[in-house]
């Protein structure tokens, strides 16, 4: 049998199947971390620890000295993390990704590199047309943490934050009730022979279960009411216990907060929480009674509440004590860092591991949720709504 001249085996020359998919090369990030200088914002998008991972994985990260030290980490725990330190806030808004908790000022995004990534909070309810302006004319691709979805479709920022604002609402209102802080001297636990305090809160969201989750560790009798039968419904079933639970009528409202101790306002909206406690409901409240206002940030859910400041949170009205801040997070700032952090860094190495941020959004509807610029074009169908600006949906530019 005459032996083949082809320099091909059989099975070589069979046909093969096409590769159109070209391995994705892994990238390095050169990530930016300015200090914050939002009004009494502390926390800072990545700890040390986070800091360490990115650098153990091939990345370089430059930190504006005493970005930390709001969230109690120094620039000595950064540095031996891996981090660059810089006195020079220009060259880390240099840096091609940049991550702040706040969305940086019209001066700061003068600092920024055309063609950078942006990835921080957007905090819809209080820009304006020049902030998208500036970000256009930068051509700049810009992430809001706060809309990007998890695999099961939540938003892992706001529900960290949320479980923080829930928890903290009940440490903040026990604390304004003792007597050294000229409260009605109550303690909030149930202390054997005493009446346990009650305690009112109105939405049933994540920041209304753990303000419910807190409340009855302390020992608290607790009321929650929402619209949402669904709502409702979930709460009991995540605390594992039956509470007191009613819809937003206001003859079982009026009664259930004339007699309680602490209210919690935990009401979101569209566009504003709507005012569920009216004026003359909060004047038929205890004296000494305490409201936290945890809805501020839209405007709050009750009538006679107003913003005020972690320098001086509390005011009173009709003998009832207000404390109505509308960035509690901040109060825990160090927590806060970690949790954000937490949400932050599998992202980021994501990112890097699939060849930079436009492999990503293509991958990742979650993530893809959090873009509002590309490359200076704003694909954003709410923020283009809201402040009436031209928009391009992000699947028609990049696919």
């Amino acid at each position: 049998m005459a032996k083949s001249l082809s320099p091909f085996t059989k099975e070589q020359l069979l046909p093969q199947e096409e590769t159109l998919e070209i391995l994705k090369k892994k990238g390095e990030l050169f990530i930016g971390i300015p200090k914050e200088t939002a009004f009494q914002e502390k926390r800072v998008c990545l700890t040390p620890d986070a800091v360490y991972a990115l650098v153990s994985n091939g990345h370089r990260v430059l930190i504006e000295s005493g970005a930390g030290e709001g969230a109690s980490f120094s620039d000595r725990n950064y540095s031996e993390a891996g981090a660059e330190i810089t006195n020079d806030t220009a060259k880390v808004y240099g840096c091609p990704m940049i991550l702040k908790v706040e969305p940086p000022t019209l001066d700061q995004i003068k600092l920024i590199n055309p063609q950078a990534i942006l990835i921080s909070a957007l905090q819809l309810k209080t820009q304006n047309k020049k902030y998208f302006e500036a970000l256009a004319s930068k051509r700049i691709t810009a992430l809001a943490f706060e809309f990007i979805r998890d695999e099961d479709g939540a938003y892992p920022a706001v529900r960290s934050l949320s479980e923080i604002a829930g928890t903290a609402s009940i440490l903040i209102a026990s604390e304004l009730l003792a007597s050294a802080n000229n409260g009605n001297g109550l303690l909030m636990g149930n202390i054997s022979g005493v009446p346990p305090l009650e305690v009112v809160i109105i939405g049933a969201g994540t920041v209304g279960e753990f303000a419910s989750r807190s409340a009855l560790g302390l020992g608290a009798n607790v009321k929650i009411f929402d619209n949402s039968i669904s709502k409702l419904r979930r709460v009991q079933n995540n605390l594992g216990r039956l509470v007191y639970t009613s819809t937003l009528q206001p003859k079982n409202l009026t009664k259930a907060l004339k007699r309680c101790d602490v209210a919690i306002g935990a009401v979101r909206g569209k566009n504003r929480a709507p005012v569920v406690v009216t004026e003359p409901m909060v004047e038929n409240m205890k004296t000494g009674a305490v409201i936290i206002d945890v809805s501020i940030d839209m405007g709050g859910c009750f009538e006679t509440s107003e913003v005020t400041s972690h320098s001086k949170p509390t005011f009173k009205k009709h003998g009832v004590t207000h404390y109505c801040v509308p960035n509690i997070p901040a109060r825990y700032s160090r927590s806060a860092s970690i949790s954000i952090s937490n949400i932050f860094t599998p992202y980021l190495l994501k990112i890097a591991e699939d060849g930079g941020l436009e492999n990503s959004i293509r991958f990742d509807r979650g993530l893809k949720n959090g873009l509002y610029f590309y490359h200076g074009i704003l694909t954003s169908r709410l923020v283009g709504e809201w402040f009436d600006l031209k928009y391009s949906d992000i699947n028609l530019l990049t696919f």
